[in-house]
């Protein structure tokens, strides 16, 4: 059997292949094969003249060609952010749906030093048949790779990648109700925490800029550029503390984020919301917590998850089906962060 040549997207160059791994330490290529499977058989000098070959050439096993010869795994993988509690919830739901259709769930963390490089690789090495994932890095080589190879649902935010199915709440919606949510009770200086974090970042930050738009408040528009954990909102609440003048409401990118802004706002003696009203956007579990009962928009863990195995089924199924896009619904769930402006709130 003779390797399938293949290209590199990014340069134009020919990728080496096992033959010329084998070539390159001068053994056959069915013993290349065994040392950079891992297998037992191969001398401990063989081994090491395959793994400084394959390293002097930058080998990438080709995950296709290996993937057509495995029989199926059953595996789907799923990539989330170990810190984002609505991630965590969806993950945790779609175990259980996907074990319903017979299928298992390879779990890869993102963290602050675990990329979508290193988590995808990892799904890879496990023959998942479909990866779930939020908020990939698009500029990740394996990424790109695997929605070459597997069905891809692309979570949490936009995608014009034609090759993935997108499954995300409809944030535009989300922001303008928040927005009608606090205009209505008398606020007219609403600032945004928030617009940094990849496409979903910038997403909802323009969300926030349309409604803003859309209630006649343009001149208003207020972002301050943070991202969405718990610090980035006390850094939010920081700076918001050092101007002449607050907002009299604040929409916070996520929950996290409203979390670390409503605590920093509170140590300071401004009073949450007879001062200033705080939302979140998520509705994960601790915006119900009984200290905060945080005013937020609901992600739905059910809906997501069920549009996410949903298009997961379909394409396993169907291998000429287009991928899609689902946005589900954005509703507001209201608590005791939001209240009227201040009497004295410019018109």
């Amino acid at each position: 059997m003779t390797d399938a040549e293949s290209v590199d997207a990014g340069t134009g160059r020919r990728m080496p292949t096992m033959s010329d791994v084998a070539s390159r330490a001068g053994v056959s290529r069915q013993l290349a094969s065994l040392v950079l499977r891992g297998e037992p058989g191969p001398s401990e000098d063989s081994r090491q003249r395959v793994l400084d070959a394959a390293a002097e050439l930058h080998y990438q096993p080709n995950a296709s060609a290996r993937l057509l010869r495995q029989p199926r795994t059953n595996l789907i993988g799923a990539m989330f952010h170990t810190l984002n509690a609505f991630e965590v919830r969806v993950v945790e739901l779609l175990l259980d749906r996907a074990a319903e259709h017979g299928l298992g769930v390879v779990l890869a963390p993102i963290t602050a030093t675990r990329t979508t490089e290193v988590a995808i690789a990892q799904l890879l090495e496990q023959r998942v048949e479909a990866i779930a994932c939020y908020n990939p890095d698009p500029a990740s080589p394996t990424f790109q790779r695997a929605l070459d190879l597997l069905p891809v649902v692309w979570m949490g935010e936009r995608s014009s990648d034609p090759r993935a199915d997108v499954v995300r709440t409809d944030d535009t919606a989300g922001l303008r109700t928040l927005v009608e949510h606090l205009t209505g009770l008398g606020h007219r200086r609403i600032a945004y925490a928030g617009g940094l974090g990849g496409a979903a970042g910038t997403g909802r930050a323009q969300a926030y800029r349309e409604a803003m738009t859309a209630a006649g408040l343009v001149d208003r528009i207020d972002v301050i550029p943070v991202a969405f954990d718990e610090e980035d909102g006390a850094d939010a609440a920081r700076i918001l503390l050092d101007r002449v003048a607050m907002p009299t409401a604040v929409i916070c990118c996520s929950d996290h984020c409203a979390t670390g802004l409503f605590a920093t706002l509170m140590r300071a003696g401004v009073s949450v919301p007879d001062e200033v009203s705080v939302t979140g956007y998520d509705d994960s579990n601790i915006a119900s917590l009984s200290y905060i009962q945080l005013t937020t928009v609901h992600q739905d863990v059910e809906l997501t998850v069920s549009a996410t195995v949903g298009a997961i089924l379909r394409r396993l199924t169907e291998t000429d089906a287009t991928p899609r896009e689902v946005a589900t619904p954005a509703p507001l769930v209201i608590r005791s962060t939001t209240g009227p402006a201040r009497s004295d709130d410019e018109r």
